[in-house]
């Protein structure tokens, strides 16, 4: 087969033509916000009161700062003593631990005898045989009067009577005569009765335990701190105190709490945004739909600041596939719109809500092939 120099001249030209740059593609330009990437939801670990609200919305946190505090329930010591026992610990249910113990500390008073007294054995007159609430009494065991010591009746029902020892060494057991005033005279006798031990003091609580502010052997007055609960219960008993934080930083959306207002166990108290996590949501036209896809390369201009044209790079991540709700377009006519979502690494300026304008990139021209000439068989030999 001979070599045809015009038959190849018109291959090549053909080629050319089929091959050549190819059109490029128009840009579309559409408007978008700045909104939060993911959000993250903080709950309440327990219910209780809030005591102070520490953040919020719009506020720059990090992780551990704290955002609501819970007003704890304190439990005080009753009276003067030691502490004898500490059955409960951070994370407990109050209430379980003194069904199980007793109490969730024991406190043993500083007077530990009492007695459990009669008027039967009083001195034979009125005045003797009616005992007053209140009043200081002198002691003396009954045997030889070797023990003696003072007190005061606590309670009295006919012709019983209780009586606190305040000091003095006495045996449990023994009978020791009750006198009124500071001698053992026998015209003031009011009573006889037996000593016994004092039960140490019981403390209870409801709700779980917070703190706990005292440990075994310590000396405690009244009035002071024993320890703090919250109402409900904690997870796995695990406590995380009375004070809800945030997990992770970012930007508070949203707070859910008011000082003086309650909260329930895993309701949602805020909302963070995490920080620099950030994507343009826009609205693309229906008719624009074919020009853009996932993956393409966009940029995005941010119209806080028009004095600088700062662009930046971003990337379709998505295509929503259900359409917005129907809207005018300002000429009487409606318009389908959906939404585009669109990933780029914002820099410190970028705040929630800022309007962007993002317009599509064209598309690069591909290379150009080298123009292929027919060769003949007999110009190959």
């Amino acid at each position: 087969m001979k070599f045809n120099p015009t038959r190849a001249l018109t291959v090549a030209l053909s080629a050319a033509l089929l091959l050549g740059p190819c059109a490029m593609a128009e840009t579309i330009t559409f408007n978008g916000t700045v909104e939060a990437g993911r959000s993250v939801q903080v709950y309440a670990p327990i219910g209780g009161t809030v005591q102070s609200v520490d953040a919020e919305a719009g506020q720059k946190v990090a992780a551990g700062d704290a955002l609501v505090t819970l007003s704890t329930t304190k439990v005080y010591a009753d009276e003067a003593g030691t502490v004898t026992a500490v059955f409960g610990q951070p994370g407990d249910s109050a209430e379980t631990v003194a069904q199980t113990w007793g109490a969730v500390i024991s406190i043993e008073g500083e007077s530990v005898y009492n007695i459990s007294a009669s008027t039967d054995n009083a001195y034979n007159s009125t005045a003797t045989k009616f005992v007053h609430v209140g009043e200081a009494v002198y002691l003396s065991c009954y045997s030889d009067g070797s023990h003696t010591g003072s007190g005061v009746v606590t309670a009295v029902e006919g012709t019983d009577f209780t009586v606190r020892v305040l000091d003095g060494e006495f045996l449990i057991g023994e009978t020791v005569n009750v006198y009124r005033g500071d001698s053992a005279t026998a015209s003031q006798r009011i009573g006889r009765g037996t000593l016994n031990r004092t039960a140490p003091t019981a403390v209870t609580g409801s709700g779980s335990i917070v703190s706990v502010a005292v440990a075994p052997g310590d000396t405690v007055r009244r009035g002071d701190l024993l320890f703090e609960t919250l109402e409900g219960s904690f997870d796995g008993l695990y406590m995380s105190g009375n004070v809800i934080s945030a997990g992770e930083g970012g930007t508070l959306s949203a707070v859910n709490a008011q000082q003086g207002g309650s909260v329930q166990k895993g309701e949602v108290v805020a909302t963070i945004y995490p920080e620099g996590d950030m994507r343009v949501v826009a609205q693309i036209e229906e008719a624009n739909l074919a020009a853009i896809n996932p993956g393409d390369p966009v940029s995005i201009e941010l119209l806080w600041n028009q004095d600088e044209e700062v662009e930046y790079p971003g990337t379709v991540s998505m295509i929503s596939a259900v359409a917005n709700e129907t809207a005018g377009n300002g000429d009487g006519d409606s318009a389908t719109t959906y939404d585009v979502y669109i990933d780029f690494t914002p820099d410190a300026a970028t705040r929630y809500g800022m309007t962007a304008v993002v317009t599509t990139l064209e598309a690069q021209p591909a290379e150009e092939p080298e123009a292929v000439q027919e060769v003949s068989e007999d110009a190959q030999d």
